[in-house]
């Protein structure tokens, strides 16, 4: 699994109400029409290791949650890898931007929050009013079996005037 480092920053819309630190992966495999980064596409990038994101995350300091951008063609790996993260860090959150139709079962036991859904020109992105892509936040996702699903899509839309 390959990441892009440039790319690595500390955002804070990709999650709400989160200090993220947004880590994109390459290799996608969903090939999106009009996506917004055709160069994740790629299979490119550094290697990246449960070593690279302990230094990432000790180097941004503050940050309350970390966010997988992609992984798609890699689960098993990103499984394993933010397994170890929430192991040695267990305050941060994680969260992933998944393009699949459903959620990956492994993903209830190591996310706190899932954005599902290819990204479809027609109905725009997390912000438009019209899209077919959801984002959930895991209630108790660390502490018990039973997963509440909780769509905050909308936190997304709060904002946003138009339907695009």
């Amino acid at each position: 699994m390959r990441y892009i480092k440039e790319d690595t920053n500390v955002v804070f819309s990709e999650v709400p109400d989160e200090i993220t630190l947004a880590i994109n992966i390459s290799n996608c495999p969903h090939r999106c029409k009009g996506c917004h980064s055709p160069y994740l596409q790629k299979d490119k990038g550094d290697e990246l290791t449960y070593d690279v994101v302990a230094d990432l995350i000790n180097k941004n300091e503050g940050i309350s949650c970390v966010c997988f951008m992609g992984g798609d063609a890699n689960k098993d790996e990103l499984v394993a890898l933010v397994t170890q993260v929430r192991e040695n860090f267990p305050t941060l959150k994680t969260a992933v931007y998944s393009g699949d139709e459903k959620i990956y079962k492994p993903y209830y036991n190591i996310f706190d929050y899932i954005k599902i859904g290819p990204y479809i020109e027609e109905k725009g992105p997390l912000n438009s009013k019209t899209t077919n892509q959801k984002m959930f936040y895991l209630f108790n996702s660390r502490y018990w079996d039973e997963r509440g699903l909780i769509d905050i899509t909308k936190k997304f839309q709060k904002n946003n005037e138009t339907d695009k």
